[in-house]
This record gives structure tokens, sequence and C-alpha cells, in this order.
């Protein structure tokens, strides 16, 4: 008996080893990495999709813009290529819900300040009042951190579309007229094609544990 063993033991030596590469990749091929959706208009609530995009089904993305950031320097989608990033909109002189987003922003950027691969870019809903001079001292009471955060404004008109068209974030119409306003609480993570892949709210600590996790998931798209 012994003998018997003996003589086919590289026999079974090679099939255990066999096995084990099968069973390997059979767990390789079950396994399934999570991935976030690509939001389409058509997806989300329609009160946060301008009526002009909310049944778009397909290939909406973040458009162009052009704005300017708390250090007078211009923002367009150039300054984003290559970067998975954090949108939202807010204003300076807000004394409710922006108070904790602009915290939990800050909570965002320190998790990922080593990490250049992901920024973030917040829009004031208030251009009038927040020029270059304001964006800089709210920037600087923030801990907000050049290069990596944009407080960005501009004309008004153009980044209520960013908020209604573009990043469908806001729940409220209007023409971005003089009596119009965005007041929302959406932080909206944008990946490197410019597409919508989650949207969470930006005042509940937990939402924001959820983005944090949620990019990194988001990075594992773009590993080689």
């Amino acid at each position: 008996m012994l003998q018997f063993f003996s003589k086919y033991k590289y026999f079974a030596i090679f099939m255990l080893v066999l096995s084990a590469i099968i069973i390997s990749l059979i767990y390789q091929a079950l396994k399934v990495d999570p991935k976030l959706p690509v939001y389409q208009p058509d997806m989300v609530n329609k009160e946060l999709a301008d009526t002009s995009v909310q049944y778009v089904r397909k290939f909406h993305k973040i458009g162009d813009f052009k704005l300017t950031n708390q250090n007078g320097e211009s923002i367009t989608p150039k300054n984003f290529e290559d970067k998975i990033y954090v949108a939202d909109f807010f204003f300076t002189t807000c004394m409710t819900i922006c108070i904790p987003m602009t915290e939990n922003m800050r909570i965002v950027q320190d998790h990922f300040i080593k990490d250049e691969e992901i920024m973030l870019l917040s829009h004031t809903v208030t251009p009038e009042i927040d020029d270059v001079p304001q964006l800089r001292k709210h920037a600087d009471k923030m801990g907000l951190v050049d290069g990596k955060w944009h407080m960005v404004t501009g004309d008004k008109k153009h980044i209520y579309d960013l908020a209604r068209k573009h990043y469908l974030a806001s729940k409220t119409d209007g023409d971005g007229g003089p009596y119009d306003l965005v007041h929302t609480e959406n932080f909206v993570l944008v990946d490197k094609e410019k597409r919508i892949r989650g949207f969470y709210d930006g005042t509940d600590s937990d939402e924001i544990d959820k983005l944090i996790k949620d990019i990194g998931i988001l990075k594992l798209e773009y590993q080689d």
C-alpha cells in the first residue's frame, strides 16, 4: 500500500497544486469588484434635473465652465483633467446648511490631502457678494488648501446652469436671475470622464463617510 502511494505521490502533489490553481481562478472569476453607477438625468429625482435635461438617458457629462477661484485664477475643466473631484454649491454668508457642508468638505480635503488624484470644487451661489477677496477670506477661515480645493465665483446664470443642468444638484427651478437662489446640501462625485458617480448629503457625517469610501471604490477603476 505504501509503495502504491509512494509511486503516485508526485501525481497527487500535481493534482493538489492544479486544484488550488483552478479554485483560485474560479474565485477570481466570480469575484465582482464594487463599481459605482454612472448617473444620467433620467435616473435622478426629476426635481433635481432641469426640464431641458431630465429625460436624458446616456452620455451626460459636466460641460464647459469658466470661473474664478479664491486667488483670482481662472478655473476651467482643464484644472480637473485626469482628476476625480467633489463639487458643491454654497455661499459664504449662509448660516445654515453651508456651515456643516464646508466643514465636511474640509474633512474630505484632509482625508485625501496627499492624493493628487482627488480635488474639490465649491461654487458660490451669491457671486454678487462672494467676490475674490471674500472667497479668499472664507477659504482661510475654513482651512482650504490652495490647489486642492477651489472656491469659485463667476456669472450667476452660468453657475446656476451648472447646478441644475450639469451637476443635477438643485431641487429649485429658476433662471439665475436677481431673486433666484440655489440652496442645496448635495455633494456630487465626478469621475475623470466628467460623469456623475454619486450624490451625498453634505450635512450628514455618515454620508461623508460613504463619500470617502466611494472615492476609494472609484479610484480602483483607474488602476492599471
